[in-house]
């Protein structure tokens, strides 16, 4: 094998390694979720909006024909389904949730309507879904921005997931390198802003340590 094709190969392992590692981070709550049959502290957003971001990845892959991309965001999408799914069981909300998911499903049938019906041209059609994958994926990766601003107000890091962020740091670098041997700008640009924002936590982990937390609480009780 070539040494261009052997470190795309290693890059596309490492997209799909990392990638379905931090997709598995959900598991911890849906553990949570049937253990305590509840949905305290977990968040339902996240879920949604991976999942539509996943659906929308795993178009662009399928226009593309790059399987790296099909088989990462099909994988990514049945997860964040089992995840909705087995939130939607156990909330007590069930209309605002349904209302949220019917909600930004039907902007996604849309998208795909005008994608695959109103583009014709297929070159178009990739230039532009790959245009509305990287601005939903960068709104993703900055929407944490809140709770990195909250975590400076109270100098407190109990709210950030230390794996979480190792998680999104070795996924957005891999997917970066990766966009830049495809030469493909709509996958190296969304990625950039999870490094910068990772980093960001690795200095607020660093700043405010989190058994320094711990302690702190320990005194207030």
């Amino acid at each position: 094998m070539e040494a261009g094709g052997l470190a795309d190969s290693l890059l596309s392992g490492a997209c799909v390694l990392f990638t379905l590692g931090m997709f598995s981070t959900g598991l911890s709550d849906l553990k949570h979720m049937r253990m305590t049959r509840s949905v305290d502290s977990v968040q339902f957003l996240p879920f949604l909006t991976t999942d539509v971001n996943n659906l929308s990845w795993l178009s662009y892959g399928a226009l593309k024909g790059n399987w790296t991309l099909i088989v990462v965001n099909a994988v990514g999408a049945v997860l964040q389904t089992l995840y909705i799914l087995v939130y939607l069981h156990y909330c007590h909300r069930k209309h605002a949730v349904l209302l949220q998911t019917a909600s930004l499903l039907g902007v996604l049938v849309l998208g795909f309507g005008y994608f695959w019906l109103l583009v014709p041209d297929t070159e178009t059609r990739l230039q532009q879904l790959g245009l509305f994958c990287s601005v939903f994926t960068i709104s993703m990766y900055l929407s944490p921005l809140a709770d990195l601003a909250k975590v400076l107000r109270t100098k407190s890091t109990q709210r950030l997931s230390f794996s979480l962020t190792i998680a999104t740091l070795l996924t957005s670098a891999s997917w970066t390198f990766y966009g830049f041997r495809l030469k493909d700008p709509y996958i190296v640009v969304p990625n950039l802003p999870g490094i910068f924002t990772s980093f960001i936590r690795f200095w607020l982990f660093w700043k405010y340590p989190q058994e320094q937390d711990r302690n702190y609480q320990l005194l207030q009780t």
